[in-house]
């Protein structure tokens, strides 16, 4: 049952899937909000640019599942809230798990849900609340054939600009994939590696499970776009940007840009034409 879900998520042309995060604001952060204050009209901007899917949180989820027709995104549901982004650690970390996520997510008509797994330096307890979620999970997806993406974070420490900053050491990335992978996902989104150039190795290590690779900070239009174009050319199953596409002066065009470059193989210059 679960491949029914899938095939929503991943483009049955290029088999790789493009999932915009827009569940940013769950996590009461400052500059987090940035591109989303207006969470309809940012909604409305990427379902007309047709990414396959979006990322959203329970409380947000009816913004795009409201929009009526067949041909909008899936819905992908963020199914956790944390309080670890901030540049300090909070005395009491936590990562915890809306109730009856699977029912809720089947509600919500979800293709996919979406868990994290932290490795954040000085809060093993946090990792420890994570795996304990997952396992939790993991029973309820297989029982209502739902799709859960699991989301391996490997933290840089918190006082180097906040623990949203990529650690991007890829033994570091590898062993948490693993991880995710024995847990039981069946999609993984991962950090992007220092070298994008290694990211074959964390293809490798998670097998038949599918990656897509998180965006991590803003950067410029070529640089995610030459960063793109090499995560593809080394096997990975699709992207999962947020920051990259909503806070973008042009979400349209970015979106239409990396849209053409995992299902069409465009390259960067090709890519770039769409902000033109």
């Amino acid at each position: 049952m679960k491949s029914f879900r899938l095939n929503r998520l991943f483009n049955p042309a290029s088999g790789r899937c493009f999932d915009v995060a827009v569940d940013h604001g769950f996590f009461n952060q400052p500059g987090f909000l940035g591109g989303i204050e207006d969470i309809r009209e940012a909604i409305r901007i990427l379902v007309d640019a047709g990414p396959d899917a979006i990322q959203l949180t329970l409380g947000q989820a009816r913004h795009l599942q409201s929009i009526p027709g067949r041909h909008k995104p899936s819905l992908v549901l963020r199914t956790d809230v944390a309080n670890v982004y901030g540049t300090e650690l909070p005395s009491t970390a936590f990562s915890l798990m809306i109730e009856d996520t699977m029912l809720q997510a089947v509600r919500h008509d979800a293709a996919c849900v979406c868990v994290n797994l932290f490795q954040i330096p000085g809060a093993p307890e946090v990792h420890a609340q994570c795996v304990e979620n997952i396992l939790r999970l993991k029973p309820q997806a297989d029982y209502y054939g739902m799709p859960m993406m699991v989301e391996p974070l490997c933290f840089r420490p918190n006082s180097e600009a906040g623990g949203y900053m990529v650690d991007g050491d890829l033994t570091k990335i590898t062993h948490l994939v693993r991880q995710a992978v024995e847990l039981g996902a069946d999609v993984i989104k991962a950090d992007p590696t220092t070298d994008p150039a290694d990211y074959h190795k964390v293809v490798q290590i998670a097998g038949d499970v599918p990656i897509l690779v998180r965006g991590g900070g803003k950067v410029g239009d070529r640089e995610i776009l030459e960063r793109t174009r090499v995560l593809l050319d080394q096997g990975v199953a699709g992207i999962v940007y947020g920051r990259n596409v909503i806070q973008h002066a042009n979400p349209r065009g970015i979106t239409r840009a990396l849209m053409a470059m995992v299902h069409e193989n465009a390259g960067v210059e090709e890519a770039m034409q769409h902000l033109a």
